[in-house]
């Protein structure tokens, strides 16, 4: 699946990857290929992606994810590790 990291800034990571871990308000929740449409406030934590058998994690201060069609679009409000 395609996941574009934004922030009001630049775009911070694009890319195919097998799954994606996200900070919700209610807790971590997980992506894989072929995932329900949805949409999900973000919290303040880490974003843990998957690809190529690599892990990557990121620190985001909040947002949003879009997961539509294999395509997960997340709008961050600020980087704050990577």
């Amino acid at each position: 699946m395609l996941l574009e990291i934004i922030t009001p800034d630049k775009k911070v990571f694009e890319g195919e990857v097998s799954s994606a871990t996200f900070t919700g308000a209610e807790g971590e929740f997980q992506v894989l290929s072929n995932h329900a449409p949805m949409i999900s406030a973000l919290g303040k934590g880490r974003v843990s992606i998957t690809a190529s058998g690599k892990v990557e994690n990121l620190i985001i201060d909040g947002g949003v994810v879009e997961v539509l069609n294999n395509n997960v679009i997340v709008l961050a409000e600020s980087v704050i590790e990577g």
